[in-house]
């Protein structure tokens, strides 16, 4: 496996505990009943704050694993860049997101700490190109860092058509996922209390769910499965080339340590013969 961040056993606690964060985030209006929109984007620079340091962590424990070096630290900031750059050419337009496109192939090649520390870097630097500093944030950059994660954990044997089907169809999973995730984050706070699909304080979880899935089917269905598509097309389409090039230039540069170099050198071997 080619990876810039390997999930080793210290860093891959680390990224089980952001996970846990992340998901509390995204759900405690479900657990403990409500809250307002005024509560909800107060906290909302705590927990920038808290995704920023969980990111940081990450990498410092893969550097401190020795799976970082400055080579790895270039083309994180390299594919952060480029995805930061297509963001603007979609900007969320009828659902489509350019900007995780790289999220894919970075965490398939790098590894699965490479795609989790990508997906919140590539969000973050977007954000400063395009002024997209808000309450969305923080959960944007921890979806985007799932989806860099997941890529990285997708079986790694799968070579040519049999992968880019692969990862296209997670891609399209991821397409849908996103905006349900997104949904999720805001949803409890911006209906109010007196609408059929406002979130009822105290009622049962899935109760509660079940009024979130109505207010999804009728919001944002067509832009969730349109972002699907169009990922699930470019990932397919894209896909040789780019893994190609990215295996490429990892084998050029040898990644991190002495274990990473070895597995890189069997990946060769194995590529010529």
């Amino acid at each position: 496996m080619i990876g810039a961040v390997p999930l080793r056993a210290r860093g891959a606690v680390t990224v089980i505990l952001a996970s846990i964060v992340g998901m509390l985030a995204f759900t405690w209006p479900l657990i403990v009943g409500g809250g307002t929109l005024l509560e909800h984007n107060a906290s909302a620079p705590l927990l920038l704050a808290l995704v920023v340091a969980l990111v940081l962590i990450v990498s410092l424990v893969a550097l401190g694993e020795g799976g970082v070096d400055s080579k790895a630290l270039a083309m994180l900031g390299l594919l952060a860049a480029v995805g930061a750059v297509l963001r603007p050419l979609s900007a969320g337009s009828a659902g489509i997101e350019l900007v995780f496109l790289f999220l894919f192939f970075g965490g398939r090649v790098f590894g699965a700490g490479f795609g989790f520390a990508l997906g919140s870097v590539t969000i973050f630097v977007s954000a400063l190109l395009t002024g997209g500093f808000g309450p969305w944030l923080p959960y944007q950059m921890l979806a985007a860092s799932w989806i860099g994660l997941g890529a990285g954990l997708l079986p790694r044997r799968l070579r040519g058509w049999l992968e880019c089907a692969m990862l296209a169809s997670y891609a399209a999973i991821c397409g849908f996922v996103y905006g349900q995730l997104l949904n999720l984050s805001f949803w409890p706070f911006t209906l109010g209390l007196d609408t059929e699909l406002s979130l009822v304080a105290g009622a049962p979880i899935l109760e509660n769910l079940h009024r979130f899935a109505i207010y999804s089917l009728a919001t944002s269905l067509g832009w969730d499965l349109l972002r699907a598509i169009v990922l699930c097309a470019l990932v397919a389409a894209l896909g040789p080339l780019v893994l190609s090039s990215l295996r490429r230039t990892a084998r050029r540069a040898v990644w991190g340590s002495g274990d990473n170099r070895l597995s890189v050198e069997k990946e060769k071997f194995g590529a010529d013969q």
